[in-house]
């Protein structure tokens, strides 16, 4: 089998999913994994699927077909998930004021000590008794064997003072 990661996005209505699994499953496909959402009238996604691989380019072919109603695009997926060794899997939430700049500090302090975010949800909602806007995350990501967990969570300590938002380690 062969692994595929196909990414989405149009203008939202129904049967946007419906018509991408309609054609995996034509060609013996199996749907793994997704992560889709409306956003702003749009509707995106990023989908994991295994077809046989001599399917694959037929498989890229059909999705081509759903151009003018949503734009696909086909990637060659490892199918292995990550090459090194296991690291350690962190996962904790940030919660504040919004304002521009906060996802590019947390993934620069990430990425300093070497993590890699699996998998990271944003939203930004009225802030009920303060008024403006909040900022919510929820981010997994995976740190090395080698690096020290307790150093990022310091580091991440240190980011939340300085740009005044709660970090929360999940247990």
């Amino acid at each position: 089998m062969t692994t595929l990661v196909l990414t989405v996005v149009g203008d939202d209505r129904a049967g946007l999913v419906s018509a991408v699994a309609d054609i995996v499953d034509a060609h013996g496909g199996n749907w793994e994994n997704s992560e889709l959402a409306e956003l702003a009238g749009a509707f995106a996604g990023i989908i994991e699927v295994s077809v046989a691989a001599e399917r694959a380019d037929a498989v890229r072919m059909a999705l081509e077909g759903l151009a003018g109603t949503l734009t696909v695009t086909v990637h060659a997926g490892s199918g292995s998930g990550s090459a090194g060794p296991a690291g350690r899997t962190v996962t904790f939430d940030v919660v504040g004021n919004d304002r521009p700049g906060i996802v590019r500090e947390v993934s620069a302090a990430l990425g300093a000590h070497g993590a890699s975010i699996e998998r990271m949800s944003t939203q930004t909602t009225d802030a009920a008794m303060a008024g403006g806007r909040l900022f919510e995350a929820s981010i997994t990501a995976t740190v090395e064997p080698d690096v020290s967990v307790d150093d990022l969570v310091a580091q991440l300590e240190r980011l939340a003072t300085e740009i005044q938002v709660d970090v929360t380690l999940a247990d």
